[in-house]
């Protein structure tokens, strides 16, 4: 079941294309402009992109009813537009980046289970080596469909024993969170679907009970993860560093610096961490 579609707003869909191709569980194709989504059905939906940042337009190809439609939609924030956001930010100090970064989606993650073991592996590792470590975890665990990885599901990782990750450079510590966080979501302790209907403070409540999931993890499975708007990692050291620039800074800013903007950036903080991000990216 294909559908074809166009925007109505502004979407730089190369630019969304850049950043999830930083990802490797994700397939992106950038020559054809085209991504690949496992569903939580079983089949693999493409997405290529067609128009131009200005004038967008989209094709949906094999999705199997309406509703994987929608989901696709809602994942890539076809469903709201963008521009009235790039707006909010005229005349504070984030203005210029978010003209030259106009357009640019915050994109959902394809798996909230995903989402969450990314963040726990990607803990106080540097890119290259967290990216490496994630896919040892997907490839040895995950199931690959039509060429698309899809992550494990959480009773198989609840089943592993923690030699097993370590055996593969995890440390004790970070196989022992990964273990423990997929044992509650199959005992059904933790449900991540239930979290779309809570308020961000109560997510993150609940998810900081967790062994291996702190602020910094929770606010990133909500931005990326629930797509929430309004969340601004303050101990992220890139965000640190971007604004450090912008700013002519020699040192990085403190925390009480970044929260005197945060009533000029509310209520969209996530657009403007992710902009600070793909600044220094």
């Amino acid at each position: 079941m294909d559908v074809q579609f166009s925007l109505p707003f502004t979407y730089d869909f190369d630019r969304a294309l850049d950043r999830l191709s930083g990802d490797p569980v994700i397939a992106v194709n950038r020559e054809s402009r085209s991504v690949r989504i496992p569903m939580k059905e079983g089949n693999v939906v493409t997405l290529l992109g067609k128009g131009t940042t200005c004038s967008p337009s989209f094709i949906v190809e094999n999705a199997v009813d309406e509703r994987q439609q929608e989901e696709i939609k809602s994942t890539f924030h076809f469903d709201r537009p963008l521009d009235g956001i790039s707006a909010h930010f005229k005349g504070t100090d984030l203005e210029q980046l978010f003209r030259e970064h106009e357009g640019t989606p915050l994109i959902k993650s394809f798996s909230l289970y995903g989402e969450l073991m990314k963040s726990i592996i990607h803990q106080q590792l540097n890119l290259s080596f967290a990216n490496t470590l994630l896919m040892r975890f997907v490839e040895s665990y995950g199931d690959k469909i039509d060429g698309v990885w899809r992550y494990p599901s959480p009773e198989r990782i609840a089943s592993l024993d923690v030699t097993e990750l370590r055996d593969k450079q995890f440390s004790t510590r970070k196989a022992e969170y990964v273990i423990g966080v997929s044992q509650a979501i199959s005992e059904g302790r933790l449900d991540l679907e239930k979290f779309s209907g809570m308020e961000d403070a109560e997510v993150t409540a609940e998810l900081i009970t967790y062994r291996g999931v702190g602020p910094w993890t929770a606010q990133g499975f909500l931005m990326f993860g629930l797509g929430r708007p309004n969340l601004f990692p303050l101990a992220d050291i890139g965000l640190q560093n971007a604004l450090k620039r912008i700013w002519g800074l020699d040192r990085k800013p403190t925390k009480d610096e970044i929260l005197a903007h945060f009533p000029d950036w509310s209520p969209y903080l996530s657009y403007a961490a992710l902009y600070l991000w793909r600044s220094i990216e």
